[in-house]
């Protein structure tokens, strides 16, 4: 009776295990990618980018069907071609800063028949720097005349 007992909790355990197993791996997504860039602070009329690094963990290729911006001021650019498995691709994203103040911009990915990821942009836009210095002494001359 205690064998048949250590040897149905040991099936149980192992079930579980196995069970546990194949649901962190299903659960592990393919596609590994940092999911924010920062980029600090920008001035305003100056557009930047930033290439996303993303690298296929999964055991199928990754194909990119389509990248899409939250709005016209973010654009992405990326490789139609599938990425293997255990090599990686890129995803560049670029930003017009023409609006100042803060931004976080999304940009969601979708591979491999409808699979979804949300990568984000953010920053600070700032006032462009002045194109010349103001020379106080000419401000004083025109104060006196």
């Amino acid at each position: 009776m205690i064998k048949q007992l250590i040897l149905a909790a040991g099936i149980i355990t192992g079930w579980l295990s196995a069970d546990a197993q194949a649901l962190a791996n299903a659960s592990r997504e393919p596609l590994q990618i940092t999911e924010t860039h920062d980029f600090g602070n920008i001035r305003r009329g100056r557009p930047v980018t930033h290439e996303f690094q993303f690298l296929n963990t999964g055991k199928d290729p990754i194909r990119l069907e389509n990248v899409a911006a939250s709005c016209g001021c973010t654009t992405p650019q990326w490789s139609p071609e599938p990425v293997p498995s255990g090599k990686s691709g890129t995803i560049t994203v670029g930003y017009n800063a023409a609006v100042e103040g803060p931004f976080e911009k999304s940009i969601t990915l979708v591979y491999n028949g409808g699979k979804t990821k949300t990568i984000y942009v953010k920053g600070k836009v700032e006032p462009p720097v002045p194109a010349v210095p103001l020379n106080s002494s000419v401000q004083l001359l025109k104060q006196s005349n």
